[in-house]
C-alpha cells in the first residue's frame, strides 16, 4: 500500500462515511463514549453477529455509528486520517510498510475461504498461470491466500483485482464477469446451489490465521478504554452464544432489528450459514491472543504480505491485546 494517504482520498472516504453512517443514538448513550466503525464492504448476512454485538454495546451506553465504504483501502484511510475510529480487516502490511499508528485489537474471524474457478476454463492451480484473479482487497486474507498458493504452485497471475464483498464476487462468477476468485463458505453454498457442477473449488492446506480483525489508533483505544471494553465484552459474549447455538443468530437479529434490508436469500440461509461457520471454527471464542498473532505472522510472512522472519516480529507492533485480555479475565477464557 502507498505511503501517501492523499487529501483527496481521505476526503472521499470521509464523504462516503458521512453519507452512509447510521443516525446518531439518543443523548443518553453519550455517557460511556462513542465510536465510528468503517467497513470496507457491502452490508451482508455475515455481518449480523457483529451488528448484534454493536446493539448490545449501545444498550450499555456506547454510541456506535457504522458506515460501509467501497473498499478496505478507503476504510483504512478513514481510520488513519481520523475520519473513522475503527476499521475491519488485517492491516499487517499497512502497519509494517507505512508505519501506520494503528493496532488490531479484536479477532473477528478465521481464514475460511474457498478459491473457486469457472470449471469450463480451469481445473487446477497450475491452470491459473496468466489468469485474472479477483480478491476482496489489498492486503486482505483473501489476497494472501491466493498469493501463497501462486507461490506454492509456481504460477503468476496476469492481474489481481479488488472486488469487496464475497457476495459481490459470487454474483460476478455466476454472471460470467470473472472466472477466478475466492469466496466464503456461505457463497460457496450459493454457487453450488445456483450453478451445480459449473465451478471447481481448488484445494487449500490447513490455514491458521486471522481473516478479519478490528483495528484502531492505539491512542484512541487507550483514551476510549471504557467504550472499547464494553464493545469487546459484547463481541465475546455474542460469539460464544452463537458458537453454543448457531440458531440464536436469527432470534437475536429479529430482537435487535439488525440489517433489516439484506436480501431474502441471505435471511433464509443465515442459520445454515452460521451453523456451518461454527462447525469450521470460524468464530474465535476469546477475540485473539499472542498465540493467534504468532500464527498470523507465520501465514502472512509465508504469503508475502509481511516481510521478515516471523520469529523476530513483535506482537505489540501490530496488536493491542489489553481489551481482550481484560475481557477474557472478566468473562472467563474458553
Amino acid at each position: 500500500m502507498s505511503k501517501s494517504f492523499g487529501l483527496k482520498a481521505v476526503a472521499g472516504a470521509a464523504a462516503v462515511a458521512a453519507s452512509l453512517a447510521l443516525a446518531a443514538l439518543p443523548a443518553q448513550a453519550q455517557d460511556v463514549g462513542s465510536m465510528r466503525v468503517a467497513f470496507g464492504d457491502v452490508p451482508g448476512g455475515e455481518m449480523v453477529n457483529f451488528m448484534i454485538a454493536v446493539e448490545r454495546a449501545k444498550e450499555r451506553g456506547v454510541n456506535v455509528e457504522t458506515s460501509f465504504l467501497q473498499s478496505e483501502d478507503l476504510a483504512a484511510q478513514a481510520v488513519v486520517s481520523g475520519q473513522a475510529d475503527i476499521g475491519v480487516g488485517t492491516p499487517y502490511a499497512l502497519i509494517q510498510k507505512v508505519n501506520a499508528p494503528i493496532r488490531m485489537f479484536y479477532q473477528l474471524s478465521m481464514l475460511r475461504f474457498y478459491p473457486v474457478v469457472n470449471g469450463e476454463k480451469y481445473k487446477s492451480w497450475e491452470d491459473l498461470d496468466g489468469a485474472e484473479v479477483a480478491v476482496h482487497g489489498r492486503g486482505s486474507g483473501t489476497e494472501a491466500i491466493m498469493q501463497l498458493m501462486a507461490k506454492e504452485h509456481g504460477v503468476a497471475y496476469k492481474n489481481v483485482s479488488y472486488v469487496p464483498g464475497s457476495g459481490v464476487r459470487a454474483g460476478a462468477l455466476l454472471q460470467g464477469r470473472i472466472d477466478v476468485s475466492i469466496v466464503d463458505y456461505e457463497r460457496k453454498r450459493l454457487l453450488e446451489r445456483e450453478a451445480p457442477g459449473k465451478f471447481v473449488f481448488l484445494p487449500l492446506p490447513d490455514l491458521k490465521a486471522t481473516d478479519e480483525a478490528l483495528y484502531a489508533n492505539q491512542n484512541w483505544l487507550e483514551n476510549e478504554k471504557e467504550a472499547v471494553s464494553i464493545l469487546v465484552e459484547e463481541l465475546i459474549k455474542t460469539w460464544r452464544e452463537i458458537n453454543e447455538d448457531p440458531a440464536s443468530v436469527a432470534t437475536l437479529r429479529e430482537k435487535y432489528n439488525v440489517l433489516p434490508d439484506i436480501e431474502k436469500v441471505e435471511v433464509e440461509e443465515m442459520v445454515p450459514a452460521f451453523t456451518q461457520g461454527v462447525e469450521i471454527d470460524l468464530y474465535p471464542n476469546n477475540g485473539g491472543s499472542s498465540d493467534s498473532v504468532m500464527e498470523d505472522f507465520q501465514f502472512f510472512t509465508t504469503s508475502g504480505s509481511l516481510d521478515g522472519d516471523p520469529k523476530t516480529l513483535k506482537v505489540e507492533d501490530y496488536w493491542y491485546l489489553a481489551p481482550v485480555e481484560t475481557a477474557s479475565e472478566k468473562l472467563g477464557k474458553m
